[in-house]
């Protein structure tokens, strides 16, 4: 059977785009789409990639309105949440470390859902 080899975009709604875009590059190093096929696009490091429907009456991701949450993986936790609180933005840690690893979650100005995950011990993968 064929695969897929991994997500080759992520696309969602927003109100304020360029301001958002500019949010994530200037928060979290994602480089915003670039206007033209010669300028470089955001590459992401291989790795594990999990894809998991939650119950629509989840808690998981906030507010019930929110319909997704992205996961970063990430090489230092307490390093980027750390950088993010030096700029206002507020990080909930959790303060167990599971057998795959450390996360954080923090929302983008429009109350969009993060998840960061820094990968450890058993890596789902």
């Amino acid at each position: 059977m064929e695969t897929v080899d991994g997500i080759g975009g992520f696309f969602f709604r927003a109100k304020d785009t360029s301001g958002l875009a500019q949010w994530y590059e200037d928060t979290l190093g994602i480089l915003t789409v670039p206007g033209d096929y010669d300028s470089p696009a955001w590459r992401t490091n291989a790795g594990t990639t999990v894809f998991a429907p939650f119950a629509q009456d989840t808690t998981y991701f906030g507010d019930m309105k929110n319909q997704w949450m992205i996961n970063f993986r990430v090489k230092n936790l307490d390093a980027m949440v750390k950088q993010l609180r030096g700029k206002g933005i507020e990080v909930e840690v959790d303060p167990e470390e599971y057998p795959n690893g450390k996360f954080a979650q923090l929302f983008d100005p429009e109350g969009n859902p993060i998840q960061l995950w820094e990968p450890g011990g058993k890596d789902p993968g």
